[in-house]
């Protein structure tokens, strides 16, 4: 016998085994449960006879099964906290600023509010849905949440979260390195960066003193060192909770930080697939016709690798574009010291308040000046169509690229 996956949420199996009257334990429909109510969203509103009812979706049930109920039988606040929010927030955008006049013995919904109010509550289901997902595929401590107050966007259908690099058929990430520093001291001692001819990118703080252009050679796992050694930053993951958030000027999907960062800190890590640049240029053709920008050059010594987050990535997939950013670009060398591969590290440039947007420029340019050869390397890959740049900063140039 062999199985595949089922690609069917739990919600849709339970609605399944209601119907056909069955039992599963595994998914939780067993005899006790078989009959079991529990509201999942309010969909619609009437009064009758002066009685206030509301139209129940019920969670692992068909739609097919909403019944309308009396307000006293419900015991969902918040739930019904959400229906008022959804339908004043609909009733103030149909105005368009004017002042809202909320009825509050209306007899019933019309159907396009009632309509907006169901996608809402799928959309905020989705939404919770897909921040749990990208919790329990993260590999750091720090939270991920999701917010869209601005539209029905939902979670993106084609995007899959991973943690580190994926390789495209015949690239090789790691190249079997078997040493490592024999430190005990590693600030004050021979390491790793000075093994490679470089000074340690960290200080005492573990806050970054090295300048733009320069790479960062930390700690790897065959080092004498542990896990509390300065010289491993990066590899430990974002230290900070971060928000993927819906932005209200048509820039999509943002990033913001929950917490304060303070100068030079590493933020987050950009992953994706990693293919040659000869596959970048024809999957760039495509992204262009899109005005999407995700393909990132890994040419910090040649120009045989680009980094394309657009299906796999991390929160870095999200992070929006700035002429005037907040982040900064550093290649990284930790268990793969072939320089066509360095890792890709986003570093603070300044203290970032918690709530603001975190940003990077795509063309390593603006606020920090990249003058070494190395640094002009650390380029996404140039598009042939340009893209208007949305940023709203005070220096913009005006398009991405």
């Amino acid at each position: 016998a062999w199985y595949v996956p089922c690609l069917a949420s739990l919600e849709t199996l339970q609605e399944l085994c209601r119907k056909e009257n069955l039992r599963c334990k595994s998914i939780g429909i067993t005899n006790r449960s078989l009959k079991s109510y529990e509201v999942e969203y309010l969909c619609d509103y009437k009064v009758e006879e002066g009685t206030e009812y509301y139209l129940v979706k019920w969670k692992g049930w068909p739609e097919s099964s909403n019944t309308w109920e009396p307000q006293k039988n419900l015991n969902c606040p918040l739930l019904l906290q959400n229906f008022l929010s959804d339908k004043k927030e609909y009733l103030s955008r149909v105005r368009e600023g004017k002042p809202l006049k909320v009825r509050n013995h209306i007899k019933a919904l019309k159907p396009a509010v009632a309509d907006y109010i169901v996608k809402k509550a799928k959309q905020r289901i989705a939404l919770q849905r897909w921040k749990e997902e990208l919790n329990r595929k993260k590999n750091h401590k720090a939270m991920i949440l999701v917010e869209n107050t601005v539209d029905l966007e939902g979670p993106p259908l084609d995007f899959y979260y991973i943690n580190e690099y994926k390789p495209a058929p015949g690239i090789n990430v790691i190249n079997g390195i078997t040493t490592g520093c024999e430190c005990t001291d590693c600030p004050a001692e021979k390491c790793c960066p000075k093994e490679a001819g470089f000074i340690l990118a960290y200080n005492k703080r573990k806050k970054l003193k090295i300048q733009p252009g320069l790479p960062i050679y930390e700690c790897n796992s065959f080092c004498r060192c542990g896990p509390d050694c300065p010289n491993r930053i990066v590899q430990k993951g974002t230290p900070y909770s971060l928000c993927i958030f819906r932005t209200n000027n048509g820039r999509g999907w943002g990033v913001k930080t929950l917490q304060k960062i303070k100068t030079n800190s590493f933020v987050m890590e950009y992953v994706g697939e990693v293919i040659t640049s000869e596959e970048a240029e024809r999957r760039g053709q495509l992204y262009d016709n899109q005005g999407n920008t995700y393909l990132f050059d890994l040419d910090y010594d040649s120009d045989e690798f680009t980094v394309d987050a657009a299906r796999y990535g991390n929160v870095s997939h999200f992070v929006n574009h700035s002429c005037d950013p907040n982040l900064q670009v550093f290649n990284v060398f930790i268990d793969n010291l072939d320089l066509r591969l360095p890792r890709i590290a986003l570093f603070s440039t300044r203290t970032i308040k918690a709530g603001e947007e975190l940003t990077f420029d795509y063309q390593m340019k603006g606020s920090i000046d990249l003058s070494s050869d190395s640094a002009d390397g650390l380029s996404p890959s140039r598009k042939r169509i340009r893209t208007v740049c949305k940023c709203g900063a005070v220096c913009c140039r005006g398009y991405l690229n």
